[in-house]
């Protein structure tokens, strides 16, 4: 079976939630809440593609999904329900909206205008260490087409605008999901490098 403009998709491990950590074989649920969007699932395994779709994504890749694919509400009747993507069983319909990257044999993909950028870690002492990692600036990991088409590569140090990213976790690494176009700044490495020892020496 397949579906008009949806990929059928099924909860990665089976869970719509993924709030369970082992820690030194002990599993430990961190939230208990089924309103927590931080908590919910954001990894969908491919059944089946739309029909007639003849893209790169196939049946067994992995889709880095919307929070609100997999997570249940409480309608106002205080029932609970499942949320509009739902359709039977384990299984989902995820439209091309819904997914932010596709990870295949040769690793993860960005979809459309999105791009992904790991936070760096911040080297500023004194009082400027409160903050873990730079504001707005980045290490670009997973790029758009345009971003590959304008010479940007895996790696780069980036800036991007205020508010325009959104906290995901990939392959155990806290990244920002970011439109394309609100990426700024490139910085070269010189750049880069000034940037941090200025900060040390404002400190």
């Amino acid at each position: 079976m397949k579906v008009i403009g949806n990929f059928i998709c099924t909860p990665n491990g089976g869970r719509r939630y993924d709030n369970i950590k082992v820690t030194y074989g002990v599993e430990l649920i961190t939230s208990t809440s089924e309103e927590d969007h931080k908590a919910s699932n954001r990894l969908a395994t491919v059944e089946q593609t739309p029909a007639g779709y003849t893209g790169p994504i196939k049946p067994g890749d992995t889709l880095l999904v919307h929070h609100n694919v997999f997570k249940y509400y409480n309608d106002i009747h205080g029932q609970r329900k499942s949320g509009k993507s739902f359709f039977k069983d384990d299984q989902f319909l995820v439209d091309f909206e819904q997914f932010f990257m596709y990870k295949n044999e040769s690793g993860w993909h960005c979809n459309g205008r999105y791009c992904f950028i790991k936070p760096i870690k911040n080297t500023m002492e004194g009082i400027y260490s409160v903050v873990s990692t730079y504001p707005l600036v980045g290490e670009l990991m997973y790029l758009s087409d345009d971003q590959i088409k304008d010479g940007l590569k895996s790696g780069d140090i980036v800036c991007y605008t205020p508010n325009s990213e959104y906290e995901f976790i990939v392959d155990g690494e806290k990244m920002y999901r970011v439109f394309d176009h609100q990426v700024t700044i490139k910085l070269d490495e010189q750049e880069h490098k000034g940037l941090q020892e200025g900060n040390n020496k404002s400190s």
